[in-house]
């Protein structure tokens, strides 16, 4: 890839629309040096993250807007997930293995996140949204580190 290219998308806060989200960034990924290992890892956590706007940030209300915004580049893929919703109100209680809000969920959303990016950050502010921004390097970036 020599060239930055970005695609931001606007969707209804529905379940189903976490399929779209990483049929998108799937389609991102092909055309970029990551392996077969990174692709479904980098799927996972947008499935994660976007199933979190949905579940968590809109308590499964089909009114409010998750936005994508993934941008591809030579170094990597960077893929940001907002949502206006309720917020978190502990970021860091939301990490842990485990934890949710939801007695029915795992609560490992976060943790495959942090575990198959390599940089993760959450900016939340209760009764306002939250945006999550992860980032993976390509095999060319880590390359040219080594």
């Amino acid at each position: 890839m020599k060239h930055k290219n970005t695609v931001k998308l606007e969707f209804p806060s529905i379940p189903d629309n976490v399929a779209l989200a990483r049929v998108v960034v799937g389609t991102m990924l092909a055309n970029m040096d990551f392996t077969l290992t990174d692709v479904d890892d980098v799927k996972v956590a947008v499935s994660e993250a976007v199933s979190n706007a949905v579940l968590h940030g809109y308590q499964n209300r089909s009114n409010g807007l998750v936005y994508l915004t993934i941008t591809a580049e030579p170094e990597g893929l960077e893929i940001i997930v907002e949502d206006y919703g309720r917020g978190i109100h502990d970021v860091e209680k939301a990490l842990e293995p485990a934890f949710s809000t939801l007695p029915e969920r795992m609560g490992m959303g976060f943790v495959f996140m942090k575990s198959f990016m390599d940089k993760l950050e959450i900016d939340s502010q209760v009764g306002r949204g939250t945006r999550v921004r992860m980032f993976k390097a390509s095999l060319q970036a880590m390359r040219a580190v080594q």
